[in-house]
């Protein structure tokens, strides 16, 4: 396939090597810092047939922009940049719209994805035990803007899902009348070094304390998932997720 990529950061280089590996072809690659809305020359110079799938892995700031740019051109789009989702139903709008294809996690990673039923499957048994106090902590590299991570998000979410009293979830520091609020899961987002991303869902009573966590060691296994996400996309029509690709 020729592949289309939008962000060629770290994550890009290394989605990058691994479509290398696999006998795909690069159509493109546009930088985190352009757009098409700023008339790249390269996207400028594209055809709509140049493009099988575009790997979207920008910034917040860009993402929005650059997937209603390609759905427009009739592109399909995996994206993995979090941080613009309150955008989400326009973007699923305009997909319908243009009978389009567009893919979207919050993480890519396979571990990360059993770890999000996992956290739901633990939310399901401390349902019953309210005497728990449910709390999050992520860690990334220093260089990710949005806090906190769209994976602890959606951990938070699978939690909200299955605990009746939680009903939102709070950044930790952010405002203490919230966090201190029994409807609230706390989520602390810390940032050191190199760090790919570590999640920690915990689970704290006056006698003990349970802990689940994930640790990633390198892109590596986020940047596979974007790929075979582009590879399982071509050819579908609609909105899709990992519950998807992976079969629910």
């Amino acid at each position: 396939m020729n592949i289309l990529l939008l962000g060629y950061g770290k994550m890009g280089k290394a989605i990058e090597q691994i479509l290398l590996e696999r006998g795909h072809q690069i159509a493109g690659r546009i930088d985190r810092g352009d757009g098409p809305g700023h008339n790249h020359a390269e996207l400028a110079n594209l055809k709509s047939d140049d493009v099988d799938v575009v790997i979207e892995f920008s910034s917040p700031e860009s993402a929005v922009e650059n997937i209603t740019y390609c759905i427009s051109r009739g592109w399909p789009v995996v994206c993995g940049t979090t941080g613009w989702l309150s955008h989400r139903t326009e973007i699923e709008a305009l997909c319908a719209e243009k009978k389009g294809a567009f893919f979207y996690a919050s993480n890519y990673s396979i571990g990360v994805n059993l770890f999000f039923r996992l956290n739901k499957v633990l939310a399901q048994f401390m349902r019953n035990y309210p005497s728990y106090h449910v709390s999050m902590t992520e860690i990334h590299h220093t260089e990710k803007k949005d806090a906190p991570s769209g994976t602890a998000i959606t951990l938070a979410e699978g939690v909200m899902e299955h605990l009746p009293n939680k009903r939102r979830w709070v950044g930790k520091g952010t405002d203490t009348s919230l966090i201190d609020s029994t409807d609230a899961v706390e989520i602390e987002s810390l940032r050191e070094g190199t760090v790919p991303g570590t999640h920690t869902v915990r689970y704290d009573s006056d006698v003990d304390e349970i802990e689940i966590r994930h640790v990633a060691h390198s892109r590596q296994g986020f940047a596979l998932g974007a790929v075979v996400a582009a590879e399982w996309l071509v050819g579908r029509e609609g909105v899709f997720g990992m519950d998807d690709l992976l079969g629910e």
